[in-house]
């Protein structure tokens, strides 16, 4: 990647350091940058004075929301699958990211192992054993729950459904706008250089300004949800092993130790610090999803990885659909909420997944950053989930359908042998997805508000991955996951426009080439 890719636009004579300025070491872009801190720090303040009233009302505006625009997230998710494939079997998935003769800096395993530990890794830590089993028990779309087969089926389809396709098509526009933009059109890497086909110079002024404040947010509330999901499975393992308490003061040293951590990797930058913590992070993974095939009941998992492929291709068009829906509760507080979080997420992975694109083709993107991942996660859900069911239903073992969120990984490799080693190993490796969503949290966020350097001081991104921290903190303190999740609907709403408008930006751009 060159530098003057990533700092002017030769077509309009652009640079970033026309709106930077030097404070304290920091090189900052002045309206994003001061605008997003002071309206974050205000929000902490807040939520830690009023603590009682903020979850009363992020609890009433997550209700309002997943009830009354259920059908836009749905639509959007739906859409964006669409649009991604379209792209890549069209002539334009040949276009090569940084040009006909770029090459990549990060071989396929690196390039994999840190899209996803940005992306899903805490998530399918807390929820690989929990939704499979949660929707099982209580089937979606009309499913008799006393039809085991068919609920286990439905059940795991629908686990699949909020950490597949959906998912990585949200991350995957997002990525390949920003990397197009960047690497193709020498403009700055933040959320606003994807609409300059549509809007022109407009993208440098308040326009441009509300686009990337809105994604610096996005980023932040966003990447706390999953900050208080992986506190909250850490305190579950450390209670499960040393029987330490599970309450907020747990949970809040936690995020704050973690974070603290987090800080070394984003003081040794991306190659020495998230690459590395990625690498480690995807071969604990692997070892772990290996030792529960082998350990389990290995016949049950590679059934259920193949039938959970036919099952979830057969079960999208239903989960896909908001009409005439029967089971709300599912819809809302399950899949409206996904769709939500990762919209909120997108400018994060999406920056982050663009930021080490770099000399991939079109299609080449779409297949790694949609299908892969997509794969990892049935086969992810399939292993965890299904050995789960089969201690459920085969050995009548209800440690996981009875046990809270967080504890339910640990109660399934309670079954298994070496439950207290593979517990500490899994407590560890939650620890470091934890650490590697916070670092490369950081660097996006120091990137937005840099105005889309990727070389901005080392400090400045100390700042957001410690803003991060707190963040997660004030919000578990103001009304736990509840006000987190909140949090995460209310910024993807705006946003889900966002990503709709950045299509069309997007196809535009592809097609001028």
């Amino acid at each position: 990647m060159n530098d003057k890719s990533a700092n002017q636009h030769p077509d309009i004579g652009h640079t970033i350091g026309e709106h930077n300025i030097q404070v304290l070491g920091l090189d900052i872009h002045q309206p994003v940058f001061a605008i997003s801190a002071i309206f974050v720090v205000a929000f902490v303040v807040g939520t830690l004075l009023f603590q009682e009233q903020a979850a009363g009302f992020f609890v009433d505006m997550r209700t309002w929301i997943t009830t009354k625009f259920d059908w836009f997230f749905i639509i959007t998710a739906d859409f964006l699958i669409i649009f991604c494939l379209a792209i890549a079997v069209t002539k334009l998935g040949r276009i090569r990211l940084g040009g006909a003769d770029a090459k990549p800096k990060y071989s396929y395993p690196d390039w994999l192992a840190m899209l996803f530990a940005a992306g899903v890794g805490i998530g399918l830590m807390f929820f690989g054993v929990l939704e499979p089993v949660t929707h099982t028990l209580n089937p979606p779309i009309g499913i008799d729950p006393a039809h085991i087969d068919s609920a286990r089926a439905v059940g795991m389809s629908a686990a699949i459904f909020h950490w597949g396709l959906h998912a990585w098509a949200i991350y995957a526009i997002v990525g390949l706008s920003l990397a197009f933009f960047c690497f193709n059109r020498g403009m700055p890497l933040t959320l606003r250089s994807a609409f300059y086909p549509l809007v022109g110079k407009a993208v440098w002024g308040p326009f441009g300004h509300f686009i990337d404040i809105t994604a610096v947010l996005a980023t932040l509330f966003g990447l706390a949800v999953s900050l208080g999901f992986g506190a909250e499975q850490i305190a579950g393992g450390l209670h499960y092993l040393f029987d330490v308490p599970i309450n907020n003061l747990t949970k809040v040293i936690l995020i704050l130790v973690i974070i603290g951590v987090a800080l070394i990797s984003v003081i040794a930058g991306l190659d020495k610090g998230v690459k590395r913590l990625s690498e480690i992070n995807m071969g604990m993974a692997g070892a772990l999803w290996l030792f529960v095939i082998i350990a389990g009941p290995t016949l049950v998992i590679l059934n259920t990885i193949f039938n959970a492929v036919v099952d979830y291709v057969y079960y999208i068009p239903s989960l896909s659909n908001w009409i005439g829906r029967e089971d709300s509760a599912f819809l809302h507080d399950w899949t409206t909420f996904y769709w939500a979080w990762w919209i909120s997420w997108s400018p994060f992975v999406g920056m982050f997944i663009a930021r080490i694109s770099y000399g991939r083709t079109v299609r080449e993107f779409i297949i790694w950053v949609l299908i892969i991942p997509s794969i990892i996660g049935i086969l992810w859900m399939s292993t965890f989930g299904g050995t789960a069911l089969d201690q459920l239903f085969t050995d009548g073992y209800r440690g996981v359908a009875d046990s809270v969120p967080e504890l339910a990984l640990f109660k399934m490799l309670e079954q298994l042998p070496f439950t207290k080693f593979v517990s500490a190993v899994s407590v560890l490796l939650i620890a470091i997805f934890f650490i590697t969503s916070a670092d490369s949290g950081s660097l996006v966020m120091d990137t937005i508000t840099a105005g889309g350097k990727m070389d901005a001081p080392v400090q400045q991104r100390v700042f957001w991955c410690v803003l991060a921290g707190l963040v997660a903190t004030a919000l578990m303190l103001g009304g736990g996951m509840a006000s987190l999740q909140a949090l995460t609907i209310s910024i993807g709403l705006p946003f889900g426009l966002v990503l709709l408008v950045m299509c069309v930006g997007l196809i535009k751009g592809l097609r001028e080439g």
